[in-house]
């Protein structure tokens, strides 16, 4: 469930909102966007996947809410994680090439 969209790290790009499937997030005109309705949040890491400065914590467990302290995420290197354990982003390395659905499909498409 989507825990925290940081107010010192969001450039208001609403990335979020656009890609958010379930409507989780409120653009507000002339500052950043808003989690308008964290319940409905499916924990599809989308908005943190997409969000381009890390601003946005997604938690895995999906049926959980907790005050989470932004600070203690930075600390631990949760801020944002989920983008970079991917790969995606400007200076990262993409993690696909590791993961192994991804090898059965290259050699799938190489045979043909």
């Amino acid at each position: 469930m989507i825990e925290l969209l940081s107010k010192d790290r969001c450039v208001s790009c609403n990335q979020c909102v656009s890609v958010c499937p379930t409507n989780v997030f409120e653009a507000v005109s002339g500052d950043i966007p808003v989690i308008a309705r964290q319940s409905d949040c499916q924990s599809c890491f989308m908005c943190e996947l997409y969000c381009p400065t890390d601003a946005l914590f997604v938690t895995p467990l999906a049926e959980e809410t907790s005050a989470v302290a932004e600070e203690r995420l930075i600390d631990q290197g949760l801020l944002g994680s989920y983008r970079k354990n991917l790969g995606w982003g400007k200076g990262r390395k993409s993690t696909a090439s590791a993961d192994g659905s991804y090898l059965i499909f290259q050699r799938m498409y190489a045979t043909h």
